[in-house]
């Protein structure tokens, strides 16, 4: 079986080498980014990821604006979105929709309670 591929999307450099050291660990083929822009190159490649995981406040472009820019696109519409964030849940919930996002995961997280939430995603959408 193929390796689920997923991009993460943030900022920080502890939070991707977090998610990628427990994704990988759990299976899945990772990618990172540190913005939107440099995210471009994973999700317009031949290869392109089967999730993208979005923090929402990035440089350049915020990940629920990113969002809603890859919804709009016919190639990218396709591509399960989580978003990533510590906003509190209602907030969350709001931005998610707006982005037309397909869920999301609350920041701090674990690394166990991280691949589990990506796990049940992908496990839905596979």
């Amino acid at each position: 079986m193929t390796k689920r591929k997923i991009l993460v999307v943030d900022d920080s450099e502890l939070v991707t080498a977090m998610a990628r050291d427990a994704l990988e660990g759990a299976g899945f083929e990772v990618f990172t980014a540190n913005n939107g822009i440099e995210a471009n190159s994973y999700i317009f490649s031949r290869n392109k990821p089967d999730l993208i995981i979005l923090d929402v406040m990035l440089p350049m472009l915020d990940g629920d604006k990113k969002a809603k820019l890859l919804r709009e696109k016919e190639y990218s519409r396709g591509i399960p979105i989580l978003l990533l964030s510590s906003k509190s849940e209602e907030e969350l919930q709001r931005l998610t929709a707006e982005a037309g996002a397909d869920g999301y995961i609350r920041k701090p997280f674990t690394p166990e309670s991280f691949v589990a939430s990506v796990s049940a995603f992908t496990d839905r959408t596979a």
